[in-house]
C-alpha cells in the first residue's frame, strides 16, 4: 500500500488503474478548494479514504473484477441484490482493513 498522500496515491491509481486518473485529478480539485472554502481537512481526508479503497481493491485485479460484476448485478436490478451488495460490503472492508483504515 502506498503512503495515503494524494502523490502516492496518485502514483498507484497511474499504476493499477490509469483509467481512473482523471477521476483523482477531479476529485483531489475538489476536495482542495472544498477544504480551503471549509478551513477544514475533512474533504482531504475524505479524499485520502476514497482513494485509498480504491488502490487497495485495484491492486488485486480479481477482487477489482468481482468487485465491478457485483455492481453490475446490482445497477442491472434483475436479481434480489442482497447478496451482491453485502459481498461489495465485505470487499470494501477488506481493502479499508488493507489501507490502514
Amino acid at each position: 500500500m502506498p503512503e495515503p498522500t494524494p502523490e502516492a496515491l496518485r502514483a498507484a491509481v497511474v499504476r493499477f488503474a490509469p483509467s481512473r486518473t482523471p477521476a483523482l485529478t477531479q476529485h483531489l480539485f475538489e476536495a482542495a478548494t472544498n477544504a480551503q472554502r471549509a478551513q477544514s481537512l475533512a474533504p482531504l481526508r475524505a479524499f485520502v479514504h476514497s482513494w485509498a479503497v480504491i488502490v487497495a481493491i485495484e491492486g488485486h485485479p480479481e477482487r477489482a473484477a468481482r468487485l465491478r460484476e457485483l455492481e453490475r448485478i446490482v445497477d442491472e436490478g434483475e436479481a434480489d441484490p442482497a447478496a451482491a451488495i453485502a459481498e461489495i460490503r465485505a470487499i470494501r472492508e477488506a481493502a479499508e482493513a488493507e489501507a490502514g483504515l
